[in-house]
């Protein structure tokens, strides 16, 4: 792998974090995730230079590589997880202690400090959050300037800082300091990333310093173990590959310090195991290259080159063991099909990407057009602000698609693009349509935002015919029921 695989110590709590160094080594680790506090290393230790250099000698001994992880619960406030916060009134404990983890980095050569924004009191709006956040984030970045450190904020689900986006934002509102980068949990996106995974990486792009690796259920903030969640890793190791990322990838699994032991064996194999199965979306690169290169040095070949990826790259399901059909998140070549409608948006104006849509949907067969609408929600994922003419389009291909029976197109066109660009009420009915045809919800990017009281409704009615008539009614209608149920609670 192009990056360095770790595990995070707040999954090893029962554990020295000696012990727990030698353990990752034999597992084949090459990384750590240090989280700074209980019970591996006390940032405000008496004997802290001396702790740092016995640990930046184990470092060198294993050849690991180090981020400094600072989301300790109760490090700072006995009674009060996570407090104080950069969101809070007084927040000068929080801002001393990310001070005293730039200097632990400096002093480990760590690759990054990571942090998060925090909870916002219910008694704040968002403006004055934003406000005191910004004020002390310029602070903490010039300090950690001035140490030649970098930092990496996370976007947590539920705080003020929740996604990628809300990050960007951060660092544009600071000025964008080239030592301020971003944090990406995967297991976060499947929860409040509109555009998932592979969205959240894309748009994180070179600005990604840090990677945490665990899986996640979209309705609850609850780390877990690879394989109980719906977290597609193939992908995300691919998206990590794709991008260039050549940092750290940790394994984040901060309640399961009882199993530490077997889950750093189990985890590792899952990564590699995910890793092989990624080669097809890798080999998918390739083609990438070579088509984008292709057309733009001559536009005329775009239809051609958009039909071989079939021939070239074949028809397996993404994500086999999920979605042996590929009905829900697509084959191989949808997915590069995908990624070759993305790259055009640096080819062509968009007029010509405009037309190059209609013409590549219009005069394709199902797997090219569903490469079409996968194509539309790259983009949207990508450039969140995408040209009039586009959006235009892309809503009349994705209405011409939801007007059909074939579950693979409407499946696909309920992505990120609609996500974005759909209207409420065709949304709505795009859900419910998938909940008739018997398609499972995971195909909807944007579910829990999107998801209002009207669509509840119109699914209370749908199951309350549906009992009537005698008739089963499909699980994920009590996704629909009560939209606002998602549970969030800090890692």
């Amino acid at each position: 792998m192009p990056f360095s695989l770790g595990y995070g110590t707040n999954g090893f709590a029962d554990h020295p974090l000696p012990v727990a160094l030698t353990l990752l080594a034999e597992q084949g680790y090459d990384a750590v995730a240090l989280t700074l506090g209980h019970p591996h290393l006390d940032p405000f230790a008496d004997d802290l230079d001396v702790q740092l250099r016995e640990l930046r000698s184990r470092l060198d001994d294993l050849g690991f590589r180090i981020v400094i992880e600072t989301g300790t619960r109760f490090l700072l406030d006995p009674r009060h997880k996570h407090r104080p916060a950069l969101v809070d009134e007084e927040a000068a404990a929080r801002v001393d202690f990310l001070r005293h983890a730039v200097d632990i980095a400096a002093a480990l050569q760590a690759e990054c400090v990571s942090f998060f924004s925090g909870i916002l009191p219910s008694d704040t709006a968002p403006e004055t959050g934003w406000q005191r956040l910004t004020s002390r984030v310029a602070d903490i970045v010039d300090y950690a300037g001035r140490k030649n450190v970098l930092l990496a904020v996370e976007p947590e689900p539920g705080m003020l800082v929740q996604t990628v986006a809300d990050a960007l934002r951060l660092r544009d509102q600071v000025g964008r300091p080239d030592n301020l980068r971003i944090t990406v949990d995967i297991g976060h996106c499947v929860v409040v990333e509109p555009s998932g995974v592979r969205g959240a990486l894309l748009q994180a792009g070179p600005l990604l310093a840090n990677v945490q690796l665990d899986d996640m259920r979209s309705h609850a903030h609850e780390h877990l173990p690879f394989g109980e969640g719906i977290v597609d890793l193939p992908l995300a190791l691919a998206t990590l590959a794709e991008i260039g990322y050549r940092g750290v990838a940790a394994v984040e699994l901060p309640r399961h310090s009882h199993d530490a032991p077997g889950l750093a064996v189990r985890s590792i194999q899952a990564l590699r195991t995910g890793w092989e199965a990624s080669g097809s979306m890798r080999e998918a690169s390739g083609w990438l290259t070579q088509s984008t290169t292709a057309v733009a040095a001559d536009p005329g070949t775009l239809t051609t080159v958009f039909a071989t990826a079939g021939r070239r790259l074949g028809r397996n399901p993404l994500r086999p063991e999920a979605d042996p059909s590929g009905v829900l998140f697509g084959t191989t070549t949808d997915h590069a099909r995908g990624r070759f409608i993305g790259s055009l948006a640096g080819l062509l104006s968009p007029d010509d990407l405009a037309d190059a849509l209609l013409a590549l949907y219009g005069g394709g067969d199902s797997a090219e057009r569903r490469g079409v609408l996968r194509g539309l929600g790259d983009l949207a994922s990508s450039a969140p602000n995408l040209p009039d003419a586009v959006v235009s389009v892309g809503l009349r291909v994705t209405t011409e698609a939801l007007r059909t029976n074939e579950s693979g197109i409407v499946a696909a066109a309920v992505g990120p693009f609609a996500a974005a660009h759909l209207d409420q009420h065709n949304w709505r009915h795009a859900v419910l349509k998938l909940v008739f045809m018997g398609i499972s919800l995971s195909a909807v990017a944007g579910l829990r935002e999107r998801a209002d009281a009207e669509l509840a409704r119109m699914a209370g009615d749908f199951a309350a015919e549906r009992r009537a008539a005698g008739r089963s009614v499909p699980e994920d209608v009590q996704l629909l029921l009560q939209p606002s149920s998602s549970s969030h609670t800090s890692s």
